[in-house]
């Protein structure tokens, strides 16, 4: 070969060694970066976590307060599916009317209470 072909090829390899780029070292990631990874996840759940427990709550606090407004003559479901008039209400307990024509009575506790059907008369008024 001519030499000036050998001098231009030994050019070109060093300006390919030159325009190589190396890569940064790789690092273990540590934990600023697990928590930068999984944070919009992590703030995803805790939101939805929020939303859910805060609406629950909310069913709580008005199934107290629904229970702590029963009186004489609401109409209520207990929990058990069975249908009555309030006839008698103590702190623990109530007293339903379930058959109007054999004028049977029950207990419940309170608790037992699942909704009010219909209140009143005088209430929706």
């Amino acid at each position: 070969m001519p030499p000036k072909t050998i001098e231009r090829m030994q050019r070109l390899n060093v300006l390919e060694i030159l325009a190589q780029t190396t890569q940064p070292a790789k690092r273990a990631p540590g934990p600023v970066d697990l928590i930068a990874q999984f944070f919009p996840i992590l703030l995803i759940v805790g939101v939805m976590l929020l939303l859910m427990f805060r609406s629950k709550s909310k069913e709580d606090r008005q199934r107290k307060d629904m229970i702590a407004n029963l009186k004489k003559g609401d109409e209520v479901q207990t929990i058990g599916g069975a249908l009555g008039k309030v006839v008698e209400v103590r702190d623990d307990r109530v007293l339903l009317k379930v058959d109007e024509s054999s004028n049977t009575k029950i207990w419940f506790r309170r608790s037992a209470i699942g909704q009010v059907v219909t209140q009143e008369k005088s209430e929706s008024k």
